[in-house]
């Protein structure tokens, strides 16, 4: 249909509740988690018993242990902030690598290597962790029984976390900055070599400004896939567990509105991280 001309009646209706079902499908649990951190009642679901805070403010000796008082949950939200961080860099650092590989040379084998780096994309997590676990230990067991080494950053706890992670994360890091590299006109490069740039100007002062949104864009994705992963960290985890493993096992336990509580801490700073970088994104074309 041309999109000048007037759409019946039935056709705007149905977009219209279309549009309101698809949002209030996205957003209607965030808003009751959000509602239910102040619930004055010791369980994370309705009904309303009134507005508190004690699941934010609550002291650590009272009956109602709040988020900001509860050490062992702040514990494994500073652990996954730490992996995440960890998962970040490494990520990007060989996005970027992976990126200038794939569309800056050629080689035999190119195609084949490429289709390789999605595999770990279409793995699903459990399976990603355990083969990753089984692995690391069966290279940490030979370690020590050949030479007498102790690899203990094979073994499951956080180094092996960050290493699962990185394994699939890396991948999604590899696109995004792939794309943007992809879509570089060389001509710029060259002619800053013709001018004679060194390759460490041209790299600093053309290219990775350009790709500059791209790598904004792959450590926000990264970061944020790291903090959120359950499935690979599960398996790989140690007695330091980050906070979706300790979420998990509060849930199993019982759960209360404290976890609401972590849940709308977690949503206010993603969403000021996404406000962070769309302004970060716009800057440039104001200038």
């Amino acid at each position: 249909m041309i999109p000048s001309l007037p759409r019946p009646a039935w056709l705007r209706a149905s977009t219209v509740v279309y549009g309101v079902l698809f949002f209030a499908f996205l957003f209607l649990p965030l808003a009751v988690v959000a509602v239910f951190a102040f619930n004055d009642a010791p369980y994370p679901a309705p009904p309303w018993n009134g507005f508190t805070l004690d699941w934010f403010l609550g002291g650590a000796d009272g009956p109602r242990r709040g988020l900001f008082a509860d050490t062992a949950l702040l514990g494994s939200l500073w652990t996954s902030v730490v992996v995440a961080c960890w998962v970040t860099l490494l990520s990007v650092l060989a996005g970027t690598a992976n990126a200038f590989l794939i569309e800056r040379t050629q080689f035999r084998g190119k195609q084949a290597l490429s289709m390789l780096m999605l595999a770990p994309l279409v793995i699903p997590g459990v399976i990603l962790g355990i083969s990753i676990l089984a692995l690391a230990s069966r290279v940490a067991n030979l370690a020590d029984d050949l030479w007498g080494l102790e690899l203990e950053f094979l073994r499951p706890g956080l180094p092996l976390v960050v290493l699962g992670q990185f394994a699939y994360i890396a991948s999604i890091a590899t696109l995004t900055i792939s794309a943007r590299l992809k879509r570089f006109d060389i001509t710029l490069e060259e002619a800053a070599y013709n001018l004679g740039a060194s390759r460490f100007a041209v790299l600093t002062t053309i290219t990775l400004p350009y790709l500059q949104p791209a790598l904004i864009g792959a450590a926000a994705i990264s970061f944020l896939m790291s903090f959120e992963n359950f499935n690979t960290t599960l398996m790989l985890v140690g007695s330091d567990a980050p906070l979706t493993v300790m979420m998990y096992g509060r849930m199993r336990e019982g759960a209360t509105p404290v976890l609401n509580a972590v849940s709308l801490f977690l949503m206010v700073a993603s969403a000021i991280l996404a406000l962070t970088l769309l302004k970060r994104a716009s800057a440039p074309q104001e200038r």
